[in-house]
């Protein structure tokens, strides 16, 4: 039996927010595993799909330099949105219910309606990130760049500031993504609320639980660098490891219990 999707935005007030320790991230990622052990057929194909498009921005990038900021805007905006059929499966084991694939079909389509404009935003700060970077290069590089590598190797071998500061950049980048997301998807996906009540209620989770949020920032910083590590192809597994611990992320921090969920 599958669950259905909110479709409606009503005005309401943020949900009250828990406290986790940080050691709790072993247990969400304990639990993501048993969701995905139990569904892992559909979980591999979330995972596959991760793995091809991380294939294509790279192959993007590689082959024409200039379409870097399309690349990435597309993987920024398409990561998540696919998350959202993992939330579902694990309601749906959460509930003690069989998942099938019409779970992740439902979700998607709930996407595509309410998860839009967050995602848009996502995208923005996507490209905000990228431009931010290119904006660098143009005033401390002096070379010719013909392709990512090539900025890579300037960066990490010039003596200058450019590192120092591109990697104050991408902190940035990175804590606001998380802030703004760690929470907001599965509550978006789960409840009938709009983006700015669940934007709001995980930047209170974060600001929170800020040590235990910084723990599982470290935990997914970890495992997406195994799966690059790995050629992309960690993604098969970690992502879909990684976004069914997500889904118990937010059921244990955020008591959406008073929030209207949306019945056929």
């Amino acid at each position: 039996m599958s669950a259905d999707f909110p479709t409606s935005t009503p005005v309401q007030d943020p949900p009250p927010v828990h406290t986790a320790k940080p050691t709790r991230v072993f247990a969400w990622l304990k639990m993501g595993w048993q969701d995905m052990h139990s569904a892992m057929g559909i979980s591999l194909l979330h995972g596959l799909v991760v793995v091809l498009l991380s294939y294509a921005v790279l192959a993007t990038t590689l082959l024409r330099w200039e379409l870097v900021i399309i690349a990435t805007s597309c993987f920024v905006f398409v990561g998540p949105f696919l998350a959202t059929g993992l939330y579902a499966v694990s309601r749906t084991l959460e509930n003690q219910e069989r998942p099938s694939f019409s779970d992740a079909i439902k979700a998607w389509r709930h996407a595509s309606r309410c998860l839009f404009r967050f995602g848009l935003l996502l995208v923005f700060i996507g490209i905000w990130w990228v431009g931010l970077s290119m904006v660098l290069f143009y005033f401390f590089v002096n070379v010719s760049i013909a392709d990512p590598l090539d900025f890579l190797r300037y960066v990490l071998t010039q003596q200058n500031d450019l590192f120092a500061l591109w990697t104050i950049a991408g902190g940035l980048y990175a804590a606001v993504t998380f802030a703004i997301t760690v929470v907001t998807m599965p509550l978006l996906t789960d409840r009938d609320v709009n983006s700015w009540v669940a934007l709001q209620t995980s930047i209170r989770a974060v600001s929170e639980n800020p040590v235990t949020m910084v723990a599982w920032a470290m935990v997914i910083l970890a495992l997406t660098g195994i799966s690059f590590i790995t050629g992309m192809l960690g993604f098969l597994f970690l992502y879909p490891l990684m976004g069914h611990a997500s889904w118990h992320v937010y059921r244990e921090l955020v008591d959406a219990s008073e929030l209207p969920t949306y019945t056929a």
